[in-house]
């Protein structure tokens, strides 16, 4: 089973639009990620958002692409200081390639807890609109397979 963490793309400063929706920046680098992904052959079969405009934006970007069947979904307890742990609690038993956006620090404590155990250990480097792909090796065991970074697909993003 594959697990797809990705933050949410780029969003307007909050003084621009309270809801934060996604900036012009946002889509191109969210698309840019969906059409790479899509001629690597990902595929999910699940996709999940926080509820929050700018998750489900860039969850319905990257859903078209790679969303072999079924919708995307807002589900509880992704959102940007909800607790890891209640999160994966069930997820020995997840079977389906998922792909879940969120937001910092959850997402990346999400990967460090999946994959060192802590939540607390840094494991990975978000920037708006990144990608980390997780792989199941067993019910307890995931490993970080790749991740990428809008910035290295030239879309003019420059977060580096």
């Amino acid at each position: 089973m594959k697990l797809y963490l990705v933050q949410h793309g780029e969003a307007v400063a909050k003084e621009v639009d309270p809801e934060r929706p996604l900036s012009e920046q946002g889509r191109r680098d969210v698309q840019a990620m969906a059409t790479l992904l899509a001629a690597s052959g990902v595929r999910v079969e699940r996709v999940w958002h926080s509820g929050k405009l700018r998750a489900q934006q860039t969850a319905q970007l990257l859903a078209s692409k790679l969303l072999a069947s079924g919708k995307v979904e807002a589900v509880d307890g992704i959102r940007p200081n909800d607790p890891v742990e209640a999160f994966i609690a069930d997820a020995d038993v997840w079977e389906q390639d998922t792909l879940v956006v969120g937001h910092l620090p959850f997402m990346s404590r999400l990967v460090s807890l999946l994959v060192m155990g802590d939540p607390q250990r840094d494991v990975v480097d978000y920037h708006p609109g990144s990608v980390a792909c997780l792989e199941r090796r067993d019910a307890d065991t995931w490993m970080l397979a790749w991740m990428l970074r809008p910035d290295m697909l030239g879309t003019g993003a420059d977060k580096a």
